[in-house]
């Protein structure tokens, strides 16, 4: 999916809404435990109940990698739904995390963007750039496909590192300056929490026109009011995600209901927000 075709869905679906699938065998309904595959079930549920208030979907990889085989089953079972039921409608981010270097993150990009290897074809992968360029790069190689590097994320102990620096300047604000010289707006986005709202003018001096991707509302005590205030630029700019909120809205037999009517609460804020923008003075 291209920067213009996800602009195009955003406002195609009066949405920027991207929904985690963070979806945990301890906290799905119960009557779902006697599925074959129930981690499925769920996914199919929420995504056929949601499909058109969300743009995105970002299935959260330690959800599925700590149930072994059965996990990879599920998760790959999930995006090939997506991609074969909701063609071009949804974009899909691997939250895999990966950070390594030469072949390591070839191998990484190869088992996210290649189906006749891993069977996943995700449009996107969140990867750490801590170690660098390298780390980054081979991820760049895939024609039409995202990277989504970690720049700020949601977390208190985000300060450990994150807001250290020379003189002033944040490491975030190094991690932006540097990396958009390894790609663009066209293949590369960031994670930026919401918590961390107030830093969004920061960031979007240096990246104004690059996508963003928000965790943090809702559960996690972030403010779509204050990210849109200021985050948004003038294609909106903004992936925000929302997980548990939507996804456990109930633990009953009506949960995908429950789940259509979180979105839809968040999704008609977000109308009404790329009806009127707020856009923030420094632009």
């Amino acid at each position: 999916m291209t920067h213009q075709e996800l602009i195009d869905l955003i406002t195609e679906k009066k949405s920027f809404l991207c929904i985690g699938l963070d979806s945990d065998l301890a906290k799905i309904p119960q009557h779902l435990l006697k599925e074959e595959d129930p981690i499925f079930s769920f996914n199919k549920q929420i995504i056929d109940a949601t499909h058109d208030l969300a743009i995105a979907y970002k299935p959260n990889f330690a959800f599925y990698e700590s149930n072994g085989e059965k996990g990879w089953h599920s998760l790959i079972r999930t995006i090939q739904y997506i991609n074969e039921v909701y063609p071009k409608q949804i974009f899909t981010i691997a939250d895999a995390k990966r950070g390594d270097i030469g072949n390591t993150s070839q191998q990484y990009a190869r088992a996210m963007f290649e189906p006749s290897g891993s069977g996943m074809d995700f449009d996107a992968v969140t990867v750490a750039p801590y170690m660098g360029e390298d780390s980054v790069k081979p991820f760049l190689s895939y024609s039409g496909k995202w990277i989504i590097v970690l720049a700020l994320t949601s977390n208190k102990g985000a300060e450990d590192f994150q807001f250290l620096g020379p003189e002033g300047k944040h490491l975030f604000e190094e991690v932006l300056s540097k990396s958009c010289q390894w790609g663009d707006k066209e293949n590369m986005m960031y994670v930026i929490g919401a918590t961390k709202a107030a830093m969004l003018s920061k960031v979007r001096r240096i990246v104004p026109d690059h996508f963003l991707l928000i965790p943090g509302i809702g559960a996690q005590g972030g403010s779509l009011t204050e990210v849109a205030k200021y985050g948004l630029n003038r294609n909106c700019g903004l992936i925000v995600n929302s997980s548990r909120n939507i996804i456990y809205a109930s633990g009953g037999a009506d949960f995908a209901d429950k789940a259509r009517i979180a979105a839809l609460e968040i999704q008609k804020e977000m109308e009404q927000i790329l009806k009127s923008p707020v856009i923030n003075e420094a632009f």
